[in-house]
């Protein structure tokens, strides 16, 4: 099925199956390949990874949004990602001021969220938000920021027929230029070229 072409695997498998399956090319630093007609992915985690890029292939960033909130996992890694994660986030009920303050960000993607504003809502010192944060999802403050700001520009060129720097300043980017480097550099292509896809 694959036919040669490039396939991921678990790294703890990775040796084995690139031994049993030399014509394939193994790649074992992504999460995920799409090829269209086949899927393959890094193991379990990296499993709903894939999932929820279907899902957001097929019904958009809203559904795919609305799905990992229900899984309490982030909404979107690039498959180019590498597999390796120090831990997944850590469900609301075990950690419920890092859970608030993820909702918080969501509601306020438009703001000047610093570390330090942050902490404030988490009603913690910088440092003990910055350790818990980092525990309970496995990414520091402002890399989460950044991907819900790329994230809720997605859905936004998805679903509206907003101007770019009208996106922009709904996210929290600023102006057009910065959201264009930050969009193309997560996702490999500029705002107004992935927004075709849709219109």
């Amino acid at each position: 099925m694959l036919q040669e072409r490039p396939a991921v695997t678990h790294w703890h498998a990775f040796d084995e199956l690139s031994r049993r399956n030399a014509s394939i090319p193994w790649d074992d630093s992504v999460l995920y390949l799409d090829h269209g007609d086949v899927m393959t992915s890094a193991g379990t985690a990296a499993g709903l990874d894939a999932c929820l890029h279907l899902v957001r292939s097929q019904l958009g960033s809203d559904a795919a949004a609305h799905v990992a909130r229900s899984l309490v996992i982030a909404p979107h890694r690039d498959g180019g990602q590498a597999q390796f994660v120090e831990r997944p986030i850590t469900p609301a009920a075990e950690n419920a001021p890092i859970a608030a303050v993820l909702d918080w960000i969501d509601e306020h993607l438009e703001g000047d969220l610093t570390v330090a504003r942050l902490a404030e809502v988490a009603h913690m010192s910088t440092r003990t938000f910055l350790r818990e944060f980092q525990a309970a999802t496995g990414s520091g403050p402002s890399a989460w920021v950044r991907r819900r700001r790329l994230d809720e520009a997605r859905r936004l060129l998805e679903v509206t027929d907003h101007p770019v720097e009208q996106v922009a300043q709904k996210v929290g980017f600023g102006g057009s230029a910065t959201l264009r480097q930050n969009f193309r550099a997560a996702f490999g292509v500029p705002p107004a070229a992935y927004r075709s896809r849709f219109f």
